[in-house]
């Protein structure tokens, strides 16, 4: 490399950087945005029992629960709220909460967690877990 080159190496190194820089702030964000931040903060002010799913798109047992817990959403419908959050889009709210295995599943009344459970587990246990 000849030192006469330098500043041209520099300045588009700086370019590159500028570049990389722009084209990170113009993507899309990631995640769910602001739907689950508020919808986790529906679990603070919810007048009824919140459960709380975090599950990962890629994960088996995830898979197989996930279609439970939309169908008990539905079920429940004003009797209690059911929020499912992406670990892999939400990784800030998985830290907040302690998720260290998927899918776990956290029950909240009066902004409090009262259960905790992680794994797969039947529909039946989800409705204990809100007290249903």
């Amino acid at each position: 490399m000849n030192k006469a080159n330098l500043p041209i190496w520099i300045a588009g190194a700086v370019l590159l950087y500028i570049g990389w820089i722009a084209f990170d702030m113009l993507r899309p964000a990631s995640g769910g945005g602001a739907g689950a931040a508020t919808s986790i903060s529906a679990v603070r002010t919810a007048k009824v029992p919140v459960l709380v799913e975090f599950y990962a798109d890629w994960c088996g047992p995830c898979k197989v629960v996930g279609p439970m817990v939309e169908e008990l959403s539905r079920e429940l419908k004003g009797k209690a709220l059911v929020i499912r959050i992406n670990v892999d889009e939400q990784p800030a709210l998985s830290r907040e909460h302690g998720v260290r295995g998927i899918p776990t599943f956290i029950a909240f009344k009066s902004g409090r967690e009262t259960g905790r459970e992680v794994g797969g587990i039947p529909k039946e246990k989800m409705r204990e877990l809100l007290g249903l």
